[in-house]
């Protein structure tokens, strides 16, 4: 009874989600398109309003106990800027709750989400898509980092349970390595597995989830450009050692 209370719940806050998300995509951001004349103005614009909406949403599930999110230093986590951002991926909305804790931050959404109904407007407004040439996505999150965002990416490329350890992309060290950005690692899991590959959305357990969000120590990029002069070494090893610092 108590896993159907909470499907029931997750669904709802779901539907208020979807329907929050249509009204910024649909009415707020076309509004900002309109007043706001330079495009980077516009972003932060954009950007600030999600960020405080997705901050709501997650006091409101968290309100509705569905979760419960602890932060080892909430200030810090504030406080990030200009950098690639590279997170453990266990659950489905581990997105959701790192932009509404982390100001101008946007990240990699997946193609299918550019024809959502709900999230393509926001989607097409201040986020990156991986389906388009390297040179062009390099392109794209260098101009976000420049003007002070933080590109927010899951290196392992797919949801994951807290005791596996996935294969780490070479994706992020790419792009911190072409916009000579640092690497701030965070340690995101949950106590129990929620929302994870291929699992409906009202499966939501008996318990509250809990979150644990633990930022590690930042990845100086321009030491591994002074100790290597090969760009493919370069990138192996800033690959090894972001999956060291997120899985050991």
């Amino acid at each position: 009874m108590i896993k159907f209370f909470r499907g029931i719940l997750v669904i709802l806050s779901f539907f208020i989600f979807g329907m929050g998300s249509l009204i910024l995509g649909s009415i707020a951001f076309p509004i900002i398109h309109l007043t706001k004349r330079n495009k980077e103005e516009r972003l932060f614009s954009y950007s600030k309003l999600v960020y405080r909406s997705w901050n709501i949403f997650v006091k409101l599930i968290s309100y509705m106990k569905i979760i419960k999110v602890n932060i080892e230093d909430i200030e810090k986590l504030k406080n990030i800027q200009n950098s690639v951002i590279v997170a453990t991926h266990p659950s489905y909305i581990d997105v959701l709750i790192l932009i509404a804790l982390i100001p101008k931050t946007t990240c990699f959404a997946a193609e299918r989400l550019t024809r959502n109904i709900f999230m393509k407007n926001i989607v097409g407004a201040m986020f990156l898509t991986a389906a388009q040439p390297l040179d062009k996505l390099l392109d794209d999150a260098k101009y976000m980092l420049d003007i002070g965002f933080n590109v927010l990416i899951f290196p392992m490329g797919k949801r994951h349970h807290r005791n596996e350890f996935p294969k780490i992309r070479k994706g992020a060290a790419q792009i911190a390595l072409n916009a000579d950005k640092n690497v701030v690692p965070i340690k995101l899991y949950t106590d129990i597995n929620f929302l994870q590959e291929n699992e409906p959305i009202y499966h939501a357990g008996n318990k509250i989830v809990i979150y644990d969000i633990k930022i590690l120590d930042t990845i100086i990029t321009s030491e591994f450009k002074q100790k290597y002069n090969d760009e493919i070494v370069m990138k192996k090893e800033l690959t090894k050692k972001i999956g060291n610092n997120l899985y050991y």
